[in-house]
């Protein structure tokens, strides 16, 4: 049977306004049930000390449980794709870090690209690096650092938590200024490793960082960041020696492409909200971090510009994944 014309717009009108309305009503009711943060790395980290933070922020302040789930591996592949695969009704977010930013250079193949499937909600915290040396490396300034390294080449080994890590990006930034032997680990052993003598550099946290430096186990070169770190205030920055040189780590929270905007409002908001408190500001100081406040857009502009920067040091050295 042939419909008449008007009939038929007005199906074809109907039918496509089925789908919004239940869309409309999930952002206006969310979150209505638990709520995911997927980590791509292991319980006890940065990312991980940082997602807790956020999540139980957001479960008080939204009224559901925001549950973290670590899924580690590929240098948080593995759990960026799962989010990426997710049904994007902000169910299923992301602690975004700065291997998210490198891992588009450093992976030949990836099966999502992060910039376009990954919708950016909010930039949470930036945490400074500390350039560390054992005590058994003579020097006590950057200056002296670089000199050493180049009267012994091939001597002066950095340790990285592994490829792609901020340690080893902050490392090779470092490294177009003196050349090091990077000696690419697994996570903890690297700082292990160092204090025990066997490595002589490694980029670390802040937060990892600091009980060792004042106890004398490791010494404290300088800060990785633009300005001076509140948690380490007597450490120059290395862009005070080395002009241009800035890395930090720094995290934030995405969610899958195609998340309705009402929901990534609400989540935008609702962090923003964190950083200004004063109990969160004391909480994110205790672990040496800076807020990253601003709009998705800003968050976005971000992790391409950190994009871009780190895919540049990634083919400038010639790094490929293991």
């Amino acid at each position: 049977m042939k419909l008449p014309r008007r009939t038929f717009l007005h199906l074809v009108a109907g039918a496509a306004a089925l789908p919004v309305l239940p869309l409309f009503a999930w952002s206006q009711a969310y979150p209505s049930r638990p709520v995911r943060i997927v980590v791509g790395f292991p319980a006890g980290g940065g990312a991980d000390i940082t997602a807790r933070l956020i999540g139980q922020w957001l479960s008080e302040r939204l009224g559901q449980q925001f549950v973290i789930e670590n899924r580690s591996g590929a240098s948080g592949n593995i759990g960026t794709e799962a989010v990426v695969n997710a049904f994007p009704d902000g169910y299923m977010l992301l602690l975004a870090t700065i291997p998210n930013a490198a891992n588009a250079s450093l992976y030949e193949k990836l099966n999502f690209n992060f910039i376009d499937d990954i919708v950016p909600v909010a930039g949470i915290i930036r945490v400074p690096q500390v350039i560390l040396v054992h005590p058994s490396v003579p020097a006590r300034t950057v200056p002296e650092l670089i000199a050493y390294a180049k009267a012994n080449p091939g001597k002066v080994n950095m340790a990285s938590a592994g490829k792609g890590a901020s340690s080893h990006l902050a490392g090779e930034l470092f490294k177009f200024k003196v050349n090091m032997m990077h000696v690419p680990y697994r996570g903890g052993p690297a700082l292990t490793d160092l204090l025990g003598g066997q490595v002589q550099v490694y980029f670390g946290t802040a937060p990892e960082s600091v009980g060792y430096v004042r106890s004398g186990k490791l010494r404290a070169l300088a800060v990785t960041t633009a300005s001076r770190a509140e948690v380490l205030p007597d450490l120059p920055t290395i862009g005070e020696f080395v002009p241009g040189y800035e890395s930090s780590q720094w995290y934030g929270l995405g969610a899958p492409k195609n998340t309705p905007a009402e929901i990534v409002e609400k989540l935008n908001k609702a962090i923003n909200a964190a950083l200004i408190d004063t109990r969160m500001k004391v909480r994110i100081a205790d672990i040496g971090g800076e807020a990253l406040a601003g709009l998705p857009a800003d968050f976005g502009k971000f992790i391409a510009e950190e994009t871009e920067k780190w895919g540049k040091v990634v083919r400038a050295g010639n790094i490929k994944a293991d």
